[in-house]
């Protein structure tokens, strides 16, 4: 999608989008759109329940006396109390709302709303992924090509610069996503990630004969039954001075995930493409962070394999020993992502001695149990860190909750055949996942983010149609923009 920003006019061609507030009369250019064409949109309101509350919208097509072909009129609801997300989302309701429409361009005309944040919104609503769609039908096409912002903002087309970089790393997240795991798998995940060097961005792929020399293995012990070799990706963003201390995101990317020896059922199974969305978020928070030249320093790295059985897979029971010395005892397969994230975080800290790590992950469907769809969960024992990501994602709609840590979970994974076990028993799952990864941040200020409920939607939702969400790009972004530059 291309998003366009023009001097405060009405459009000679295309959809034009009108904001109304709510229980308010026409105003504006919408106003003398409305007198030229003999009063029709007022008509068109009061003929209909439309009353400009949040969320509704009525289209209709454009009267005599209007040059646009038709017009969207979209609720703002009480503009006194609009936040920015909510300007963001009035962006992608109209590019929802027309996206199909016929029309192939459609103006937004930005009167008393921040033209930039209406621009993002409907840039990230754009988003679809149709790669191996060969027959869809043209009627099922999207037509709509571009938006244009009408504002009398002078900026907003320099000031779109850096949320359009933000938003091209949260589609590399969606499309990383959506890719099925016959084609996204360790070696083709880093293969992607290589590409990112055009960036400015140092990337760093280990196979597994140098991670076993580093003593990797927890996580090479969980791609063990697949044929594809499991890799370790390094990205670095240096955008500030070389000595400074940098931050850094840790990501579970296992492309696949059949819960190995410890089978998952076969129901739903095929959506486990998705698990390794955690990996998925720290690459698009990387080139989102490159591409608008932030002023920090950032490691990224994704631990990647596929986890499947075999007659070489690792079974319940076994015992293997993590990069950091430390023994786990494997009693479910399943429980793969921390047995990732273990290495990875420890190779993290002691590599690069980070200012914190926040890790991400489809940990545990207990999550979902916990938090539903709306919320992903958030472990931390540093107050800083997590209302900073608090305010973050209030401020994006990637919305998190803080969860619990305490010794007393801690207690629950502790083992007599090794230094400790992968699963906690049957409560307090999500909780005892994070007490395990916490084992291996070495006392680094750290904070682990479970979103295994809201990498993915099965519904369409207000910034992106039912598929991956991108859901941690703008999230993180936000908060190293809000707390760590400058």
């Amino acid at each position: 999608m291309q998003i366009e920003f023009s001097a405060l006019d009405l459009p000679a061609s295309g959809a034009v989008v009108f904001l109304v507030e709510k229980d308010k009369e026409l105003s504006g250019l919408a106003a003398e759109a409305d007198k030229a064409a003999g009063g029709a949109l007022t008509k068109a309101m009061k003929s209909s329940r439309f009353t400009g509350d949040s969320g509704q919208s009525l289209q209709v097509v454009a009267p005599s006396g209007i040059a646009a072909e038709r017009v969207l009129l979209l609720g703002a609801g009480d503009l006194s109390k609009v936040s920015e997300l909510d300007v963001v989302e009035m962006g992608g309701s109209a590019a929802a709302a027309l996206l199909g429409s016929g029309s192939d361009t459609a103006t937004i005309i930005a009167e008393g709303l921040d033209a930039v944040a209406l621009g993002e919104g409907a840039l990230l609503r754009s988003y679809r992924f149709d790669k191996y769609r060969t027959k869809e039908p043209e009627a099922k096409k999207p037509t709509l090509k571009k938006v244009v912002v009408a504002t009398a903002d002078a900026k907003a087309s320099d000031a779109f610069a850096g949320r359009k970089a933000v938003a091209d790393g949260v589609f590399l997240t969606r499309d990383l996503v959506s890719e099925p795991g016959n084609t996204l798998h360790p070696e083709s995940f880093a293969e992607r990630i290589q590409e990112l060097s055009a960036e400015g961005i140092d990337v760093e792929v280990l196979g597994e004969a140098e991670m076993a020399k580093l003593g990797m293995g927890s996580l090479l012990a969980v791609g063990q039954g697949s044929e594809k070799e499991s890799k370790l990706a390094i990205m670095r963003w240096n955008g500030a001075d070389k000595d400074d201390q940098p931050i850094a995101f840790v990501g579970k990317g296992v492309t696949f995930d059949t819960g190995g020896i410890s089978l998952k059922p076969g129901e739903g199974m095929d959506m486990m493409k998705w698990d390794m969305g955690g990996a998925g978020t720290v690459v698009g928070l990387m080139k989102a962070l490159a591409g608008r030249k932030a002023k920090v320093n950032a490691v990224g790295i994704v631990g990647l394999v596929e986890n499947m059985p075999s007659g070489n897979a690792q079974r319940p029971g076994d015992v293997v020993t993590s990069m950091s010395g430390q023994t786990i005892e494997v009693l479910n397969t399943d429980a793969e992502g921390r047995l990732v994230l273990a290495d990875a975080l420890w190779y993290c800290q002691d590599r690069y001695k980070p200012k914190f790590m926040i890790d991400l992950a489809t940990l545990t469907g207990a999550m979902i149990i916990s938090l539903g769809h709306e919320h992903a969960g958030i472990f931390t024992d540093s107050d800083e860190i997590a209302e900073g990501l608090a305010k973050a994602g209030a401020d994006t709609g990637d919305k998190v909750w803080r969860m619990p840590l305490h010794k007393n979970y801690d207690k629950l994974i502790d083992c007599p055949t090794a230094d400790m076990k992968n699963i906690g028993g049957r409560g307090a799952g999500s909780i005892t996942a994070a007490q395990f990864l916490k084992r291996f941040t070495n006392e680094v200020p750290w904070c682990h983010i479970d979103i295994a409920g809201t990498v993915w939607s099965d519904k369409d939702l207000p910034l992106s149609e039912k598929g991956g969400t991108g859901y941690g790009v703008r999230l993180l972004d936000k908060f190293v923009a809000d707390n760590h530059e400058g």
